[in-house]
């Protein structure tokens, strides 16, 4: 018996029992009324009901009916087909954001969710466990950001690692890419993403990869005075960087992975994509939108703490650096290759010059003395340009 026509029967013998007490003179009619939970006008019409039609009278007449809200046949059908031959194994969130932003559906949440239970082909979720708290957001966009990789077979056969920079106020994503290996190139990457569209943000949340931090005991405290390549830049553009210490502390980032780990290894398959730049292609185009959309949530606060950035090109801080002596030559050894700096006017010679070399995330070369750029070399140390003395 279905729970509405329980709750009728069950209406039924209450009203019979307050009937026999106003009969008896034990209850009033306004005590009667208490009893079935309903208002002196209400039990009146019920009595006038019950004299004229008899127990019949009580019925509610809409329990016999069909919704005119009820979807037809053919809508369920047509639902569960399309799931069945075109989407199975999504989420059912994930196919009710393609089956509204694709297909036209109209239908809620609620019921694309219990239309596709009903036909079996989605599991009810179990129970879930024990009630914790979460961190509380950052109250301003730009105020912390996290910065994260997840290394996982995205395409059939292939291990990419996917890096994500996103906003802890709002989840927005701002960059997403994958890349074979996380590093200290694919970090620059996601960091120079974020200046170039929105600016300078205050602090950056990340877990202690060696790209990351020093830390000279495993598991231990990192070593914040003895910077990386990448924390020596976020200190340059005087960006705080937090370290995680537990993968629980990563939890906001680590649930999204789960989500791009489940969605958009389905999307590029949907898709046919085995390639990673058409993949790249397919995240910035398509995917990194539509989930934008669904994902971020307001700021607690209106105002941002992004500040644009105006000084010195981004890309010179962006970048690994090391220092070199320059040989009799003025040569000097770097990863293998030899870079010979050019004659200019500044200067006769650089022989025994403290100079600095900079490598890009493209694998590009620069030689620096102080300020000045003295020379450009692609990744096989072949100079690629002239003298370019503008200042870094």
């Amino acid at each position: 018996m279905k729970k509405t026509e329980l709750l009728q029967e069950v209406r039924k013998m209450r009203f019979e029992e307050a009937y026999d007490g106003c009969k008896r003179g034990r209850l009033t009619q306004e005590e009667a009324a208490r009893l079935l939970g309903v208002s002196d006008r209400t039990y009146r019409r019920y009595l006038v009901r019950y004299e004229e039609q008899g127990m019949e009278g009580l019925v509610d007449k809409r329990l016999g009916q069909i919704s005119h809200r009820k979807a037809p046949v053919d809508e369920i059908v047509a639902l569960a087909d399309l799931y069945n031959n075109r989407y199975r194994g999504f989420a059912v969130k994930h196919f009710y954001s393609w089956y509204r932003r694709s297909h036209g559906g109209m239908r809620s949440y609620t019921w694309v969710k219990k239309t596709l239970q009903s036909k079996g082909l989605v599991p009810k979720a179990s129970r879930k466990g024990a009630h914790r708290r979460q961190r509380p957001r950052a109250p301003y966009i730009g105020m912390m950001l996290h910065q994260d990789g997840s290394k996982h077979e995205w395409v059939p056969g292939k291990l990419w690692d996917l890096i994500v920079t996103m906003d802890d106020a709002t989840s927005e994503h701002y960059s997403m890419f994958f890349v074979e290996e996380e590093g200290t190139q694919s970090s620059f990457q996601g960091i120079h993403e974020v200046i170039d569209n929105y600016g300078i943000f205050a602090s950056l949340y990340s877990d202690r990869g060696s790209h990351y931090w020093n830390t000279p005991e495993a598991g231990g405290k990192v070593d914040k005075w003895n910077l990386t390549q990448f924390g020596r830049a976020m200190q340059q553009l005087g960006i705080e960087m937090i370290p995680a210490y537990s993968p629980e502390a990563r939890g906001r980032s680590e649930r999204n992975f789960r989500t791009h780990q489940d969605r958009l290894v389905k999307e590029l398959a949907l898709e046919g994509i085995t390639e990673m730049n058409q993949a790249n292609e397919y995240i910035r185009d398509i995917y990194l939108p539509a989930f934008n959309k669904e994902f971020t949530v307001s700021p607690e606060e209106p105002a941002s703490m992004f500040v644009p950035w105006a000084g010195t090109p981004i890309e010179y801080i962006l970048c690994e650096q090391y220092e070199r002596t320059v040989g009799n030559d003025n040569c000097f050894k770097f990863d293998g290759l030899t870079l010979q700096i050019p004659p200019d006017k500044y200067r006769f010679h650089y022989v025994k010059v403290k100079a600095r070399v900079h490598r890009y995330p493209n694998g590009n070369l620069a030689i620096f003395h102080g300020h000045i750029k003295l020379a450009t070399f692609n990744s096989q140390g072949k100079e690629v340009s002239n003298l370019d003395k503008k200042a870094a």
